[in-house]
């Protein structure tokens, strides 16, 4: 009924029932991943009223603490496939949603999941995926801000000077290169593990 596909890979069709509502597949080697597409394969639709919650699931870096699931999304009939991009949600672990797979014990690995519950149309359309997660003008606006960033840290380096060519004059501050480096390096970042970091 459902399909996987990461970039440079075969397609994935080996969901696993794990009860009469809930299909999970295993995406090994997940560390350099950034997007997945999920989709209906068109053999079997929804039951009428019912779509399916797509879930995310990476391993949480504390050995004691057992991964948890994050709603990525959404598949219904009437939109049978999505794109989710994932490198935010493997970067930034915590502040979840709940889900219907719990929290399932297990050793910390590099082998991501992805979930799909079937549940009825009214109940998905009160839940909210991971702001990380949701495909929507953020990639948009993230890639504007990067690249604005970008243009700003190379306008301004390209009159870096060394010490030694510089002219003194008294009225003139001058700000270290490695300032502006560490800045460059921390907001872009904050920005791929929070898009919205900037609105706090």
């Amino acid at each position: 009924m459902f399909g996987l596909i990461v970039a440079g890979r075969l397609v994935q069709t080996d969901f696993q029932q794990i009860s009469e509502a809930q299909f999970a597949i295993t995406i090994p080697d997940a560390d350099n991943i950034n997007h997945l597409v999920v989709f209906l394969t068109g053999t079997v639709p929804f039951p009428d009223g019912f779509g399916g919650s797509v879930y995310f699931r990476w391993p949480e870096p504390d050995l004691a603490t057992p991964p948890v699931w994050q709603l990525l999304g959404h598949l219904t009939n009437v939109k049978p496939s999505n794109i989710y991009k994932i490198t935010g949600l493997k970067k930034n672990p915590g502040g979840y949603n709940p889900s219907p797979f719990g929290l399932n014990p297990g050793g910390i690995h590099h082998h991501a999941q992805i979930g799909i519950s079937i549940e009825p149309l009214s109940l998905i359309s009160t839940q909210s995926p991971s702001a990380i997660a949701e495909p929507s003008n953020t990639t948009t606006f993230q890639e504007f801000a990067e690249r604005t960033v970008q243009h700003l840290f190379n306008y301004v380096t390209s009159f870096a000077v060394t010490q030694s060519q510089m002219t003194p004059n008294p009225t003139e501050n001058y700000i270290p290169m490695s300032a502006l480096r560490n800045w460059f390096n921390n907001f872009t970042r904050r920005l791929e593990l929070n898009p919205q970091f900037w609105r706090s």
